[in-house]
C-alpha cells in the first residue's frame, strides 16, 4: 500500500473517531410494535440475508458509521464477547453499515468476529430505520440499534448509542423483554 494511501486511510479513520455527527438521523426510526422493515442486504460472507431468515428469533439489528474505526471495533468486540449469552437467548446479532460486503470480510476477519455484518451501500436500509448521517457529504449508518422480536415486531429501540457499554444495555434489555 502506498504511503498516500495509508495516510489517507488514517486522516478518514481519525476523522470518523472524532466526528460530530453533522445533521442527526434522517427521518424515523420505526416505532416499538411496528413491523420491522425489511432487511435484505449482502453479508460479509457475500450471501443475501434477510430478515426473515430469523423468525421464530430475537434479532439485535445495529447501525455503525465505519469499519476499523475506533468506536465501531469496541462496539463489534463487545457483541462478540457476549455472543454466547445472546444465543442462550434466542439472540442473533446482525450489524450494518454502508460498507462493502468486501470492507465487512476484512473487518470480521482483522477483529475476529463472528456475526454477520450487512452491506447498505445505498443506505437504503439505513434510511429505511431512521439510522442514517451525513458526515463530510457522505451519507453514514448512525449508531443505532433494533430489538427485534421472534415475531418480526420492534420491541425496542437505541438511539445515539455509546459503544462501550451498549452490548450490556442490549442484553439487559433482551432479558426483560422476554420476561413480559
Amino acid at each position: 500500500m502506498s504511503l498516500y494511501r495509508s495516510l489517507s486511510i488514517l486522516l478518514v479513520i481519525g476523522a470518523l473517531v472524532m466526528m460530530p455527527v453533522v445533521g442527526g438521523a434522517e427521518g424515523e426510526q420505526p416505532a416499538v410494535g411496528a413491523v420491522a422493515p425489511e432487511v435484505v442486504l449482502t453479508s460479509n460472507e457475500g450471501k443475501q440475508v434477510s430478515l426473515k431468515d430469523y423468525k421464530g428469533k430475537w434479532v439485535v439489528l445495529y447501525f455503525y458509521p465505519k469499519d476499523f474505526t475506533s468506536g465501531c471495533t469496541l462496539e463489534a468486540h463487545n457483541f462478540q464477547r457476549d455472543l454466547a449469552k445472546y444465543e442462550q437467548m434466542n439472540a442473533v446479532i446482525l450489524g450494518v453499515s454502508v460498507d462493502t460486503a468486501e470492507s465487512h470480510k476484512d473487518f470480521c476477519t482483522k477483529e475476529g468476529l463472528s456475526f454477520k455484518l450487512l452491506s447498505d451501500p445505498d443506505a437504503k436500509v439505513s434510511t429505511a430505520y431512521g439510522s442514517v448521517m451525513e458526515y463530510q457529504g457522505m451519507k453514514l449508518s448512525a449508531r443505532n440499534t433494533f430489538l427485534i422480536d421472534p415475531k418480526g415486531k420492534i420491541a425496542k429501540v437505541f438511539v445515539k448509542v455509546k459503544p462501550a457499554g451498549h452490548s450490556d444495555e442490549v442484553l439487559q434489555a433482551l432479558a426483560e423483554l422476554q420476561k413480559s
